[in-house]
């Protein structure tokens, strides 16, 4: 009877450490899904504003438009209500009503800590998504490639790929 307790003890203390391995993989993929549905938002609106030559007002009209330019309006996946932060192209005035104003982008409402770095930033709701940003695919902070006869530096980002913006953060949650 002990031997069969001892057993189960240790069986308990094991599952427990697998806890943390878990909930770690499941906000990574939180993260990941962040960054797909963020960049699919702000591609869309970038593809609205190219067609119709105005933002859209709500995440709504992104929808309307035909061919589709966005599946679904997804939600935020690392808040409950899975509502995004707009980001608007004017500052709202200061009523602070953002009705009438043009969406460019969206980013989490959710201030936690990240285990990725996405454009420099470890917190979700740092984590931007417009339309106005990365219009060449570059990741943040590289510069453009040089062509003939410029003096631009045209350094690579160093990644295998050319690019992107996230990585994880050094010597930290990893």
């Amino acid at each position: 009877m002990a031997l069969l307790m001892a057993l189960i003890t240790i069986m308990g203390i094991m599952l427990m450490k697998g806890i943390p391995a878990i909930s770690t993989e499941v906000q990574r993929e939180q993260e990941a899904e962040l960054i797909f549905r963020g960049e699919s938002i702000a591609k869309a609106i970038r593809i609205f504003a190219s067609k119709s030559g105005r933002y859209p007002m709500a995440l709504a009209e992104l929808e309307t438009v035909r061919p589709r330019i966005i599946r679904k309006i997804y939600k935020d996946p690392m808040t409950e209500s899975g509502e995004w932060d707009m980001l608007y192209a004017v500052q709202p005035g200061a009523t602070g009503d953002t009705r009438s104003l043009p969406i460019v982008g969206v980013r989490s409402k959710s201030q936690k800590d990240s285990f990725k770095i996405y454009n420099n930033k470890t917190i979700y709701s740092d984590w931007a998504f417009t339309a106005t940003s990365n219009l060449l695919g570059l990741p943040a902070g590289i510069p453009a490639p040089s062509t003939p006869g410029s003096t631009g530096s045209g350094k690579d980002s160093g990644s295998p790929d050319g690019g992107g913006g996230t990585s994880t953060k050094p010597g930290g949650k990893d």
